[in-house]
């Protein structure tokens, strides 16, 4: 399932988030707690499921 900011920014488990260290095929729910937005920093405690 995918997660979107309120910015935007779109969070695709099959992508990951290689920049900051988040492997492909990380769930959302598996990310750190202090992993934020790449985008805009917002905590991932904002971002809505798609």
């Amino acid at each position: 399932m995918k997660y979107e900011c309120p910015c935007g920014y779109v969070y695709d488990p099959s992508e990951g988030d290689p920049e900051n260290g988040i492997a492909p095929g990380t769930d959302f729910e598996s990310l750190p707690d202090d992993w934020v937005c790449p985008v805009c920093g917002a905590d991932k405690s904002v971002f809505e499921a798609l």
